[in-house]
């Protein structure tokens, strides 16, 4: 009875694996280990991409632009051309993800104003 018993157990040790594999015709097209991003799924872990506007709300007067926001890239030079009025003395236009107009202080990133796109 013994015997019997170690066998059964051995026997359901070594086929748990295969109980658990994707079933056939899945290989390849991305849905094992390895392919895609490795933290999808995982709520709030890094950001990977821009939102592009979708998640409006995200800056407000009083807050700040986040880090992300502060290149260069965004920054606007010829606030003339935007029909923006001349930046006080440490601070400077920049643009949002949406495309909204923001007159943020360059030192600490925080919003003194915001003019939506037209």
């Amino acid at each position: 009875m013994k015997k019997l018993m170690v066998a059964l157990c051995a026997a359901s040790l070594m086929f748990a694996g295969a109980a658990l594999a994707d079933p056939p015709g899945h290989a390849g097209r991305g849905h094992g280990r390895g392919h895609g991003n490795p933290h999808a799924g995982k709520h709030g872990y890094g950001r990977l991409h821009h939102d592009r506007g979708r998640k409006e709300g995200w800056y407000h007067k009083g807050g700040r632009v986040p880090e992300m926001y502060r290149s260069r890239r965004y920054v606007i030079t010829d606030w003339r051309a935007h029909h923006l009025h001349a930046p006080p003395p440490g601070y400077r236009w920049q643009r949002s993800d949406n495309g909204d107009f923001l007159l943020v202080a360059i030192t600490t990133g925080v919003i003194l104003n915001i003019i939506a796109n037209q």
